[in-house]
């Protein structure tokens, strides 16, 4: 029988963020691609209730990427425990709406320690080891906050932009190894996060579905698959990309 180019059997993925909305709808599509998963988190209760939901496959470590000397560990733990480290993706993320005006340099500071800071200390702890293994596919998750102007968030529109612009120079430092490394740009995926910023703001949610051609919201399933295609033998030629998975809302007028 013939592999499926998309399949991930054997493939072990590291998945930031991964108790809740776009984390956990990754790490679902990952589990039916036939990948093991860790998924972290700050949470203990969240991550324990994700990985019952999850399955077998599925095991969690609790940690917040923010606290950078708690990175190397959280590798070394992870291997030591499950393997090495086939995918990472890097999802988690913490964003803040407020006026440009009212955002103070401790609550500027914080969205790009997590988002940005963070981030970068994983995918270089998770990358020596893949460049060792000449194999490997990193995932960062960006957003339509880095394509376009988003009024209200500017923290996260700074840390998700600087984000994609590690992206491709990470893709042209790794690649040569054989480290694949893509982001995904999601549109307006149904989450908490989501909803929690436009329950309060019905301008802000009609502008949203009225510039998507394909109308609604995603659901963090779309996500899941487009991140199975990015870690897969099936995007092997594919390095240093910004995929937008947003109905075309980053081209609806």
């Amino acid at each position: 029988m013939t592999t499926s180019p998309f399949d991930l059997s054997g493939k072990l993925a590291l998945v930031t963020g991964g108790g809740t909305g776009l984390g956990l709808g990754i790490a679902e599509a990952f589990i039916q691609a036939g990948a093991r998963v860790v998924i972290t988190g700050r949470r203990l209760e969240v991550l324990q209730d994700a990985c019952k939901q999850l399955g077998p496959m599925a095991n969690c470590q609790v940690n917040d990427v923010a606290d950078l000397a708690s990175i190397p560990d959280l590798v070394q733990t992870v291997q030591q425990q499950s393997g090495p480290i086939d995918i990472l993706v890097n999802n988690a993320g913490i964003n803040l709406k407020k006026h440009t005006l009212e955002v103070t340099d401790a609550e500027f500071q914080a969205i790009i320690q997590t988002n940005l800071v963070g981030l970068f200390a994983l995918t270089r702890e998770v990358a020596k080891g893949m460049v060792e293994r000449r194999a490997g596919s990193i995932i960062m998750i960006t957003s339509m906050a880095a394509m376009y102007g988003l009024p209200l968030v500017t923290a996260y529109s700074a840390s998700k932009s600087a984000v994609l612009g590690m992206t491709r120079v990470l893709a042209s430092d790794l690649s040569p190894h054989g480290v694949r490394v893509n982001a995904i740009a999601p549109g307006f995926i149904q989450s908490p996060m989501l909803l929690k910023a436009l329950e309060t703001d019905p301008e802000r949610k009609r502008k949203v579905t009225g510039r998507t051609p394909l109308g609604g919201f995603g659901q963090p399933s779309d996500i899941g698959y487009a991140a199975v295609y990015l870690a897969s033998e099936a995007a092997r030629f594919v390095t240093g990309i910004n995929l937008p998975i947003d109905g075309g809302n980053s081209i609806g007028f």
